[in-house]
């Protein structure tokens, strides 16, 4: 009688069993080296994790953990006491991987470099420690970005002029979410797929594989206060879902809250360039790349407004870069809009 006990939740125990370090060797379908660096990497950036979710939990009780440094970082930014701490916490933990030789954040003006990794750490960690630090004083969702790259040459200069090829080259993307519960979501290039942090076991466990995004969803999110410094293109989109039912607005400060609504429900967030700066704000290495390599693996898209995400090339390692991202269908109806506009005045001045 032994013999035939099956248990009766055996596929819930299975997914409750499953680590982050675990799903990524069985991703891979491999032990070998590479599987188990990315597995060994991929433990890193969810043991930074675990210790900014900590603090961010402890925040508003540990003195001196809120409000503004005082500097500004190499975008011209005022510099968070959070992103100090979170950009710390990521350089800490990568200095004990042995596998990671250099960082490259969007706080620090160049990357970080660890000489006793570099003899044998072949990849480059790619990071925005906390986006959305606005939303820290106030107790709102934020998050961190992360890309992994293969180191190419020896990079003798410490220019880290092989980091300006286009996201194709990613091994992996993905981000952390500080929220009611802390998510991790990540991709190698088999899917996407979300862990969700059990404090009492101090792991990230399975919660949800092989995401995909809707083709069309209600929500779109946007910073409407940007409204009058847009293309216009931009603003006949907006007057579009207005005029239409069924759309949401839901922008919350923070892009990794914002993309993970879009993941999970679908429809669009954009972040787009204006007269006075047609770049936009967010940074193509630290934030659009990652999120476009997800994005198109839930089945997505990630696009400039004109070009695909994946396919830019960058000029410089803090190079920013328009985004309109989410549901395939809902990413190029804003590209109709700025097509239309372009077609326009092409009409124009040939006339």
């Amino acid at each position: 009688m032994v013999d035939s006990y099956q248990p009766s939740s055996e596929h819930t125990l299975d997914r409750d069993c499953t680590t982050l370090s675990r799903h990524v060797l069985q991703q891979l379908q491999s032990f070998g080296s590479e599987a188990q660096d990315l597995s060994a990497l991929m433990n890193r950036i969810a043991l930074a994790g675990k210790l900014i979710a900590r603090h961010l939990s402890r925040s508003g009780l540990v003195a001196d953990t809120l409000g503004f440094t005082g500097e500004t970082n190499v975008q011209g930014e005022a510099v968070k006491k959070m992103d100090v701490y979170a950009n710390d916490v990521f350089i800490s933990v990568f200095k004990q991987s042995g596998l990671v030789c250099r960082l490259a954040s969007e706080e620090m003006d160049k990357p970080y470099y660890i000489p006793e990794n570099c003899p044998i750490g072949r990849y480059t960690l790619l990071y925005d420690p906390i986006d959305g630090s606005s939303n820290v004083d106030i107790n709102l969702n934020v998050g961190s970005i992360f890309a992994i790259r293969r180191q190419s040459g020896d990079d003798l200069d410490q220019s880290a002029s092989d980091l300006l090829t286009n996201g194709q080259d990613q091994l992996a993307a993905g981000y952390i979410l500080y929220g009611p519960t802390t998510v991790l979501v990540y991709s190698i290039g088999y899917g996407v797929h979300s862990f969700t942090l059990d404090p009492s076991l101090g792991e990230f466990i399975l919660a949800s594989e092989n995401i995909r995004i809707p083709e069309h969803g209600p929500n779109y999110s946007v910073n409407e206060g940007n409204f009058w410094q847009w293309e216009e293109s931009i603003r006949d989109f907006i007057r579009y879902v207005h005029r239409h039912e069924g759309y949401s607005s839901r922008y919350s400060g923070a892009l990794v809250g914002d993309f993970h609504r879009i993941l999970l429900q679908g429809g669009v967030f954009l972040y787009p360039g204006t007269v006075k700066k047609p770049d936009g704000k967010l940074r193509l290495l630290y934030e659009t790349a990652p999120l476009a390599f997800l994005a198109e693996q839930a089945g997505g898209q990630a696009s400039t407004g004109t070009e695909r995400l994946l396919d830019v090339v960058p000029t410089e390692l803090h190079q920013r870069t328009p985004v309109v991202i989410g549901s395939s269908e809902d990413v190029m109806l804003v590209e109709s809009f700025i097509k239309e506009r372009i077609r326009e005045q092409a009409t124009i001045g040939a006339t």
